[in-house]
This record gives C-alpha cells, structure tokens and sequence, in this order.
C-alpha cells in the first residue's frame, strides 16, 4: 500500500495549487488503499446510520469484527437491516447479541426524535456514525418536513440527531473516561461547489439559504447532492468552533470524512454515467471506503472539527477558508441551528456547557 504524506497545518492553511484537487483525487483511487482498521472496539457502543447496505454495513461488520459490544444498524429498511445483521453474523462469527436494527428514517423529524429518545436507555455511545445519505438528480419535497430531500436527509435530520444525541455522548466520556466520536459521512464533492443558491440571497431573491434551496426555480439539480456534503462539513466546523468558543472539554470528537469515490448505491440516480466514472476511477469497494469511516470514528483529538480523507487530516476546498467561506459557514450554521430549534425546541441547549 503506497503511503501519503502526512501535510502540516501550514501546508493544509495555504491556498490550493493548481490541479492538486483533481491529481490527488486520481492518485487516491489509483493508488491509494485504505488500511485495514485495527483499535480494539471492546466493550463500545457504536450507532451507524444506513448501515443496511454498502459503507454504513461495511463499517458495522469492523467495528463488531474488532470487539464492540453492541452495534446499531439504524435503517429505514428494517427488512433489509435484518439481512445486514445476519450477513454480518455469519461472515465474522459474532454472537447474536451484538448487532441490533433499531428503526431511523431520515426524512421523517418524528422519527428522529423517537429514535434519539431510544438511545438515552443506552448505557453509552462511543460513537455515532452518521452515514446515511442521499443523491438525487431531481428535486423532490419530502411529505412533512419544511426542506428538499437532500437537505433535508444530509443536513437537517443529520444534525438534528447529532444534537439530540450530544448530551449522551459526553455522558459516555465522562462516565467512562474515554472519547466518543461523533462522525458525519461527507465527501471531496464538496470542492466543487460554492453553493449557487446563495447567490439568491445576495440578490434579495430569498432572505435566507435554506429558503432559496427549497426554491426549484433557484435550485441546482447535479449539484444539489455536493451542496449538501459542503453544508455538512461547515456545519460541522462551525458547531467545533461553538463547542470550543464555550469552553467545551467534553472529549467528544466532533468530525466529518470522506469515503473517497466507491461502488455504492448513492450514485443509483446518475448512472450510466456513475458507472462509467466509478470504472475509470476504479472506484473502491465498499468495504475499503468504510474502512475510512472506522478510522474517522477511531481518530484522536487532532481531527477535532477536521475534515478528513484517506485516513488523515485533509485539505478543505479553498472557498471554505476564504473570508466569505467563513461567513457563510455561521450563516448556514445559524441557518440550521433555527430550523432544529423549530423542530425540537430547545435542542441547541444540547451543545452548551453545563
């Protein structure tokens, strides 16, 4: 396995050379292979979303390889989360007991608050693993909740979990005197887009972003899915830069990772052009792009609020670093954090300090 270069904090501040996205894109899926996890998950309590198929069950199957005690598959398909659970049973020999299929469906806000007011009957979480996404090519309203699909499923109901979960989270590292990990699935998409919605907002189109993402005359279509995962990761530098601006010292790392470009049902919308692109990228298995994930979930202190790739701290795109990459990423912050407050009022309290 060809190794990277671990890059220096000054390395990853200065702007992006030219072409270096896209050659270390291509040396990533050419030549670079995840290793195989290997820290001991004895003993651990580990939540993974969408794990009835491709990364997310992939995940699960090495963190029940490498002890944890119990593991969560939580789908919208319990059905198919069933079959999960067996597979993964039978493939690794592990005792019944340890994997469980608990029901989450991400475009439902209801669903998300009774699957979280499930988990504080957990005696801890040492990681949740928000892995569940999806990518579509067309616009679609979600029956219920106030945003499109994706935004809905990849940024609200994803931080919405994150949030109502908090609190068990550093209750588990301080009751066990150890780290949890709080993992969100992004992606190196999120280089390619400095989200044209929000040029809407400049022109006095909409007052705010997530109003001119629910605009299908505004809306991008390809490039709804990339919005998304660059909204995931602001959100998740913000909510570290929060945490640490209170004076947070919960030990709960907080950060986002990319699996890198896989065959994986995600892209069932876009093909054949996805297939097409996953066969001159040589994308990766599922298998090895989870192995990303349980690293990310694996990580120490110094990916607080980091974005990482390839199993270590990552570039994040340029625009993102910029001042108005930086402004943008307290609007959408702020942005989300109202639209949870309206959901489960109160949730933001989550993340203060006691």
């Amino acid at each position: 396995m060809s190794k990277i270069p671990q890059p220096t904090t000054t390395q990853l501040d200065k702007p992006e050379p030219k072409f270096h996205y896209w050659r270390t894109l291509l040396w990533s899926q050419w030549c670079f292979t995840p290793p195989l996890p290997t820290q001991s998950w004895i003993g651990k309590t580990v939540i993974v979303t969408g794990a009835n198929i491709g990364l997310g069950k992939e995940a699960a199957r090495h963190f029940a390889s490498l002890g944890a005690e119990k593991v969560i598959i939580a789908a919208r398909n319990l059905s198919a989360a069933e079959k999960a659970k067996k597979d993964i049973e039978q493939s690794i020999g592990c005792k019944t007991s340890v994997i469980e299929c608990w029901s989450l469906d991400l475009c439902s806000y209801d669903s998300v608050r009774q699957f979280a007011e499930r988990c504080q009957a957990l005696e801890r979480i040492d990681c949740l693993l928000e892995n569940a996404g999806v990518s579509k090519y067309f616009f679609y309203e979600v029956e219920g909740a106030t945003d499109e699909l994706q935004i809905t499923v990849n940024v609200i109901n994803t931080f919405l979990l994150a949030l109502l979960l908090f609190p068990k989270l550093r209750e588990t590292a301080e009751r066990f005197k150890t780290t949890p990990h709080l993992t969100v699935v992004t992606s190196e998409l999120h280089h390619q887009t400095i989200i044209p919605e929000r040029k809407a907002v400049k022109e006095g189109k909409h007052t705010n972003l997530l109003d001119a993402l629910n605009d299908k005359k505004v809306a991008s279509r390809g490039g709804r899915y990339p919005v998304s995962k660059l909204m995931q990761l602001l959100c998740v530098r913000e909510l570290v830069a929060t945490l640490k601006a209170k004076g947070d010292t919960s030990g709960v790392v907080v950060n986002c990772v990319n699996p890198g470009f896989c065959h994986s049902s995600l892209t069932r919308d876009f093909a054949p052009i996805a297939y097409i692109g996953k066969i001159l990228m040589r994308a990766r298995s599922t298998e090895v792009g989870s192995r990303t994930l349980v690293h990310a979930a694996s990580a120490g202190m110094e990916s607080q609020g980091e974005y990482l790739s390839n199993c270590q701290v990552a570039r994040v795109a340029d625009w993102v670093k910029t001042e108005e990459g930086r402004e943008w990423q307290g609007r959408v912050w702020e942005e989300v954090l109202g639209r949870l407050e309206g959901i489960s009022p109160g949730v933001s309290g989550n993340i203060h300090v006691s």
